[in-house]
C-alpha cells in the first residue's frame, strides 16, 4: 500500500476530516478495507459457456471471480487464465473450485473486454473486486474477441448490450436455481458494469443504449474505462455511427457514472471524457478519474501476458507466430521502464473502480472519501473532478 493511502487509513481524526473534504458525517468516517489492495475474501474462479436461444443460440464463454468464505478457503488448484491453447496463466489470487460465498445479495459486476479481446484481458482488477466482496462475470464477446473476429464493427457494437443483458438474467437465474452454485448469492437490486476501450463503449450503452440495443434498467453503475465516449470528438473517419454516442444519448444516462482515462492515451485522448463529463448532465454524479501518464494499454495485463509468453521463451520476435502481433506495440509503449509502472496504473485503476461500486452500488459511504478531488491531491499521479 503506498504511504499516502496508508496514512489515510492511520491518520488522527483530524487530518481525515481534511481528506473529506470536510465532511463529519460518521458513515463518510467509517472504517473501509483499502481499495487499492485485496480486500479480506478468498477468491475463487470458475468458468462457464452461456447459451441465448433468443439470439440463434448464440454462444458465449464466460469467465467468473467470486468470494469465498474463510472456513472454505482451503488449498485448491489455483486459477490457470487460458492464452495459448491448453496453456495459461497461473493467478496468484484466484483459486478453483472453492464454494461461492454463502453470504446472501452479493452485488453483481459484468466485466466487458476490448475491441478484439480477451476476458481475462485486467484480470487483476477482477480479483481486487472479487476479493471485495463481489461477483464478477467477465463474457468472451464472440465474433468480436482474439479466438473469434468474424463481426463488422458495426454486427461487434450490436452484440455488446444484448451479450452484458443475457448474462445478467444468466446469473439471476442461477441466482434462483436452488441446485446452482450461485444459489441465493446474488443482490439482483443493482448491478454494476465496468469495461476497457470497446469495452468502456459497451458500459456506456448499458446505461444510454447502443447500436440499436435498450438501456437494462437493472445496472445502476457504470465504469468506462479508455471508452470512445463522445462521438463528435471522432471526426468524419469515423467507421460508424456507433463509434462513440450523441449528447441526447449522454444525457439520457440516469445512473452514476465513473470515467477513467490515460493522459498518455493517444488511441482514445483524455478530452474524450471531459467532452462526455460535461454532456452526462442527469446522471446522479459524474466522477472523472485521470491517470497521470498512463496509455490506453495501462488498464489491461498487458505486460503479465506479455511476460508470461517471454518466460517460455517466446519472445515478441515470434509472436507473430503464435497469433499474438497485436501484442508487439502495447508491449513495447506499455512495459518499458521509461513509461509509467503498469502496477501503479493497475493500483489505481483498483482503487477507483472498488471504491466507485462500493459506494454507488452497496451505499458504503466509507468509500467516498477516495472519490473526491482532496484526496486525489494526496495522489500524485491522478486528478479527480466530481459533479
Amino acid at each position: 500500500m503506498p504511504s499516502t493511502l496508508r496514512s489515510l487509513f492511520l491518520a488522527p481524526l483530524g487530518i481525515l476530516l481534511i481528506a473529506c473534504s470536510g465532511s463529519t458525517s460518521t458513515e463518510s468516517m467509517a472504517p473501509v478495507d483499502a481499495p487499492d489492495a485485496l480486500g479480506p475474501l478468498a477468491v475463487g474462479h470458475s468458468s462457464f459457456a452461456a447459451v441465448d436461444p433468443a439470439r440463434a443460440d448464440r454462444s458465449l464463454l464466460v469467465d467468473v471471480w467470486y468470494p469465498v468464505d474463510d472456513e472454505d478457503a482451503a488449498d485448491s488448484p489455483v486459477a490457470e487464465y487460458l492464452l495459448l491453447g491448453p496453456l495459461g496463466l497461473a493467478s496468484e489470487v484466484a483459486v478453483e473450485g472453492l464454494p461461492v460465498s454463502s453470504r446472501s445479495a452479493q452485488t453483481l459486476v459484468v466485466f466487458s473486454h476490448g475491441y478484439g479481446g480477451i476476458q481475462i484481458q485486467s484480470f487483476g482488477l477482477m480479483e481486487a473486486l472479487a476479493s471485495h466482496g463481489f461477483i464478477v462475470i467477465s463474457p468472451e464477446h464472440t465474433g468480436n474477441s482474439q479466438s473469434s473476429s468474424t463481426d463488422t464493427f458495426d454486427e461487434a457494437a450490436a452484440n455488446r448490450v444484448p451479450d452484458v443483458s443475457f448474462l445478467i438474467n444468466t446469473m439471476f437465474s442461477r441466482n434462483q436455481d436452488s441446485q446452482d452454485a450461485f444459489y441465493q448469492r446474488v443482490d439482483e437490486s443493482a448491478v454494476g458494469v465496468v469495461g476497457h476501450s470497446f469495452g468502456g463503449m459497451t458500459a456506456v450503452g448499458m446505461a444510454a443504449g447502443w447500436a440499436g440495443a435498450p438501456a437494462d434498467p437493472r445496472v445502476m453503475a457504470i465504469a468506462p474505462i479508455s471508452a470512445v465516449i463522445d462521438g463528435e470528438l471522432q471526426s468524419d473517419d469515423r467507421p460508424s455511427p456507433n463509434a462513440g454516442f450523441t449528447r441526447e444519448q449522454l444525457e439520457s444516462i440516469i445512473v452514476p457514472v465513473m470515467l477513467m482515462g490515460g493522459t498518455e492515451d493517444i488511441n482514445v485522448p483524455i478530452g474524450n471524457n471531459a467532452i462526455a463529463f460535461e454532456q452526462m448532465v442527469n446522471a446522479p454524479q459524474v466522477f472523472k478519474v485521470d491517470i497521470i501518464g498512463a496509455n490506453h494499454n495501462h488498464f489491461a495485463a498487458i505486460c503479465a501476458i506479455a511476460n508470461w509468453l517471454i518466460d517460455r521463451g517466446w519472445g515478441p520476435e515470434i509472436w507473430p507466430t503464435l497469433g499474438a502481433e497485436a501484442l508487439i506495440e502495447p508491449y513495447e509503449t506499455t512495459c518499458s521502464p521509461d513509461v509509467l509502472p503498469i502496477e501503479e496504473a493497475n493500483r489505481l485503476q483498483n482503487l477507483y473502480v472498488v471504491s466507485f461500486f462500493k459506494s454507488q452500488l452497496r451505499d458504503e459511504r466509507g468509500y467516498d472519501r477516495f472519490l473526491t478531488p482532496a484526496f486525489a491531491e494526496t495522489e500524485p499521479g491522478v486528478t479527480v473532478t466530481v459533479k
